[in-house]
């Protein structure tokens, strides 16, 4: 019999413990328990290296929010090289771009279309009430393995409403980044990157002013005020940061008289 390796990360100690036991009654299922992100990050290290990797992640929405008694004990800082993953959607996030393998589900406490539609957008393949079933829990872990999708009837509606409107502030966003000139693109990529104006100048082997001009301009064409506006404009859009180092982004680029040469 194939088994189903999971690892139930919840940060609130008697739901935790109750879930895993529940679920390691089932003949097919080995489950763990992990109190945080980091914690759960490390777990799938360890199971991976050992191949013995899981198959599913039962994350909690509400991952990290809870203060006060309850919780599982506090484990040890994650090591700088880890992802800093708190909550439960950025841990989704980070799971399925380091693991696609591994399915996620998140247990909510209450039906929330936003949320659920941010979960989804992260990588999760399902949203179940925490008290729901473990008859139906066990059948959605079951239904992800098979690369299925599952959401409460109730919030369908609301889902696909939030995921609508999502792609379309997304296709604005595009259009608007797409209005940019190529320099200007490679000035956004590099605000995306966390550049100062000086560091920006340096790296395009610009002068400082034509690099404020041209931050000026990115601001007014996205119709922001801001720099951190812009940026998270351009995430939206899908705009990457600038690539590290010395590379082909501004290798041709010189100033001349103040003028651009290419």
């Amino acid at each position: 019999m194939a088994r189903i390796r999971v690892l139930v990360v919840d940060d609130h100690r008697i739901f935790a413990e109750s879930l895993a036991a529940a679920l390691a009654a089932e003949p097919d299922v080995d489950v763990s328990a992990a109190g945080s992100g980091p914690a759960a990050l490390r777990a799938l290290e360890r199971a991976a290296a050992e191949g013995r990797g899981y198959d599913v992640l039962l994350v909690d929405a509400e991952l990290g929010a809870r203060t006060g008694g309850g919780e599982l004990p506090a484990v040890p800082a994650p090591r700088p090289e880890e992802p800093a993953a708190v909550d439960g959607i950025a841990l989704v996030a980070g799971v399925r771009a380091a693991r696609p393998g591994v399915r996620s589900v998140v247990l909510a406490e209450k039906d929330d279309p936003r949320a659920a539609a941010r979960a989804l957008q992260a990588g999760a393949s399902g949203w179940v009430a925490k008290d729901c079933s473990l008859q139906r829990l066990l059948s959605v872990i079951r239904g992800v393995l098979r690369d299925e999708t599952h959401l409460p009837p109730a919030l369908l509606t609301g889902v696909l409403r939030e995921l609508t409107a999502a792609r379309k502030h997304r296709s604005e966003s595009e259009r608007l980044v797409e209005s940019l000139t190529p320099r200007e693109r490679e000035v956004l990529r590099c605000m995306v990157a966390g550049l100062g104006r000086k560091a920006v100048a340096e790296r395009l082997f610009l002068s400082p002013h034509t690099v404020r001009t041209h931050m000026q301009n990115v601001l007014g064409k996205l119709g922001v005020h801001s720099t951190l506006a812009a940026v998270a404009l351009a995430r939206r859009a899908g705009v990457g940061p600038a690539d590290q180092g010395t590379g082909a982004l501004g290798r041709d680029v010189v100033e001349r008289g103040g003028q651009l040469a290419q």
